[in-house]
């Protein structure tokens, strides 16, 4: 009996780490487990000991001293009711539902690119920009283990903005209006301006606080009035990114003219400027209007003149001369020059000029 006790506790201890770590797998022949992850990090970073949630807990850092006295920590957290939301090339975004109810979404990263120390302080410097951002998602809590470095932010039940274009697009679900479109355009261009306003960390001088480094549809999160909230902040300087064969099939990726140096991609805020260019054009024209800016530079003159078809939704009158103002906008953002793309201030304020004469689109 007692065997058989023992047997079935092995056998849960080992289900168990098959969620902490989706790779987990057995060597070939040696009968060994192999707990290699692709949420590890090199060898040379900090060395606890044991599964996170087996031996050993470690409770999460509330950013900001905040979460009132919670003891949550990572065992809660991996014994959470989950639900996979989207897969990059940083990590995977999870929902998640705790004992107590509450929903919060986290950010699983697969390979960090920095100590225990630094990720705590950068994290720390990116919950504390995203707190005075009413656009930007709040990041409410961080931990770090040997094998699970994840990130705690607010949860937007209607999902992002990729959600809700793609639903209407292949599901048939109802389109957005322009009125939503434009509110979504106008309170990125703002979350972007607020971070690219922000002074440089004088103790982190290889974090730049005022980049992004990540701006794409899925990192869109809509609330349930239609405000648009912007996700992965600063995410980009805290892992590495790795581009496996499934991510690799799921879409055709975006344009970006990002550079590489030594080996690793040159972030700056004129990438910022591009990548929000690319998708204001798939929110006006459609997840091909991204591939094909080259095409609607030449024909821009015929698009304005309804000669051309560009817009996925109906759009006359007012509206649609705004439509083509934001269309304006969107080719000054991806101009292949980046000293020729306006900054993020320009773009608010001429998103604002356009726009706020006709719909309520502040918050």
């Amino acid at each position: 009996m007692m065997s058989r006790v023992l047997e079935a506790k092995r056998r849960q201890q080992q289900q168990w780490q098959r969620t902490a770590s989706p790779s987990y797998k057995k060597e070939p022949h040696s009968g060994k487990t192999n707990t290699q992850s692709l949420y590890s990090v090199n060898q040379s970073d900090d060395d606890e000991e044991g599964w996170c949630g087996i031996a050993g807990e470690f409770p999460l850092t509330f950013c900001g001293g905040g979460g009132g006295g919670s003891s949550l920590g990572l065992k809660e957290v991996l014994r959470s009711s989950v639900q996979v939301l989207g897969m990059s090339s940083l990590g995977i975004t999870e929902k998640i539902v705790l004992l107590d109810g509450s929903t919060f979404a986290t950010k699983r990263f697969r390979k960090v690119a920095v100590g225990r120390t630094d990720f705590g302080k950068r994290v720390e410097r990116v919950a504390a920009v995203c707190w005075q951002c009413d656009y930007l998602v709040p990041v409410r809590a961080y931990v770090y283990s040997k094998r699970t470095k994840l990130v705690l932010c607010n949860y937007y039940p209607m999902g992002s903005l990729a959600d809700l274009l793609a639903g209407a697009r292949d599901l048939g679900h109802t389109q957005l209006n322009w009125q939503m479109r434009a509110r979504i355009i106008l309170h990125v261009a703002s979350a972007i301006s607020f971070i690219h306003s922000q002074p440089l960390s004088t103790e982190d001088r290889r974090f730049r606080s005022n980049i992004h480094g990540n701006i794409k549809s899925s990192n869109v999160f809509i609330g349930t009035n239609f405000s648009a909230h912007l996700s992965d902040y600063g995410f980009a300087q805290l892992a590495r990114t790795i581009d496996t064969p499934n991510i690799a099939r799921a879409k055709k990726p975006l344009p970006t003219t990002l550079g590489v140096e030594n080996g690793k991609k040159k972030r700056s805020q004129k990438e910022d400027i591009f990548d929000f260019g690319v998708m204001v054009f798939d929110v006006l024209g459609g997840a091909r209007a991204p591939h094909q800016i080259h095409c609607i530079v030449e024909r821009v003159e015929e698009i304005k003149a309804g000669t051309c078809h560009f817009f996925e939704y109906f759009v006359e009158g007012q509206a649609k001369v705004q439509a083509l103002r934001v269309l304006e906008v969107a080719l000054a953002c991806t101009h292949e020059s980046p000293e020729a793309r306006p900054s993020a201030d320009e773009i608010l304020a001429m998103l604002t000029d356009a726009l706020s004469n006709s719909y309520k689109l502040s918050k």
